[in-house]
């Protein structure tokens, strides 16, 4: 089944702005809204960064369709795995059968401000497993106690639970942690704008290899990217929406260890539109844009998050609802591909 997602910009937009946007959403035909959960933004000047949590409960209290969730929030530093699994059921009954859990193991600019030890990847790792052991734990039993190299718990009960468990989504953007969520998951979580052979050669083989090893196949799992794409009528509009976003462009070795978003925001701002564009699927021309998008369904996946770059929602939303969606639901139909209802 075929989905197709908003990304809400919480580094981007205000709080309620961001609420507003949400429902917006929801009335132009998509079918979910996903969120970040940061501490501080990618940059400073006009960066934000509401909570997840009680951002989320606001906008499934002016929802009634579309699913909500993180993609992602780490559940391993600022917050206890045990707090997060009582937060999402919680969720969960609010706005039954709407809710996702998505999780990853995390970036050094939400823990390190707050005087948090970042340790290395092996340990990131072995901490989101055993977190994610944990959640899975409270949702499906009664004064559970559980002894890790992390976390423990003590004759401990989430007391109220939604009737339907909250699906849980790991994001990765490598082989071991991809393996983690075809095993732990109930879907896959992670970003366009790398090479091809990344997802195709890479990635989905560890998932279905980890899916494996729980007897599932990647029929059974969520197959969830968040599409980078900044759409206009005006090309040069679309290019330069993407400069706000331009961390997104910065190699691992130049935004290694950068934890202040105005040092974040200084090394951004100093890249050339060409390359800030180089993550997003930037085009002016609606079939291009949806061929481009297509690829990604071609590949495997099945929910499409779009991300969008620019300060103009609103323009988004209405000409995706307009131009966009149409053709990417008329291409399914076509293929066979089911829609969501």
């Amino acid at each position: 089944m075929l989905r197709f997602g908003y990304k809400a910009s919480s580094e981007q937009f205000a709080p309620q702005h961001l609420v507003d946007l949400a429902v917006l959403a929801e009335d132009s035909g998509f079918d979910s809204v996903f969120v970040s959960d940061h501490l501080q933004p990618w940059r400073h000047d006009g960066g934000h960064a509401p909570a997840a949590l009680p951002w989320l409960g606001a906008v499934a209290a002016r929802t009634t369709r579309v699913n909500l969730g993180t993609s992602v929030l780490t559940p391993t530093f600022r917050y206890h795995p045990g707090v997060i699994a009582q937060a999402f059921a919680t969720l969960g009954c609010l706005a039954p059968g709407r809710i996702i859990l998505g999780v990853g193991s995390g970036e050094s600019m939400n823990e390190a401000p707050l005087g948090l030890h970042w340790p290395d990847g092996k340990e990131r790792f072995a901490r989101l497993k055993e977190a994610l052991q944990v959640i899975t734990a409270l949702w499906e039993g009664e004064r559970v106690t559980y002894t890790g190299d992390y976390y423990n718990l003590d004759k401990a009960t989430i007391y109220d639970l939604p009737q339907t468990r909250v699906p849980l989504y790991v994001a990765a953007s490598g082989p071991a942690a991809t393996r983690l969520a075809g095993r732990m998951g109930d879907g896959f979580i992670c970003t366009s704008g790398k090479g091809p052979e990344l997802y195709t050669d890479t990635l989905l083989p560890a998932l279905a290899d980890g899916a494996a090893k729980a007897d599932k196949t990647l029929d059974d799992l969520d197959l969830m990217i968040e599409v980078k794409v900044s759409f206009d009528p005006d090309h040069d509009r679309a290019m330069h929406d993407t400069r706000f976003w331009g961390a997104l462009a910065l190699s691992s070795d130049e935004k290694t260890g950068v934890e202040d978003p105005v040092e974040m925001q200084r090394l951004a701002d100093a890249l050339p539109v060409e390359r800030t564009a180089s993550r997003f699927i930037v085009s002016n021309d609606p079939d291009e844009h949806v061929q481009r998008i297509w690829d990604y369904v071609d590949m495997g996946f099945r929910h499409l998050v779009f991300h969008a770059p620019g300060p103009d929602q609103e323009r988004f939303l209405t000409s995706y609802e307009h131009d966009i969606l149409p053709r990417l639901r008329a291409r399914a139909t076509a293929e066979g591909i089911d829609l969501a209802p």
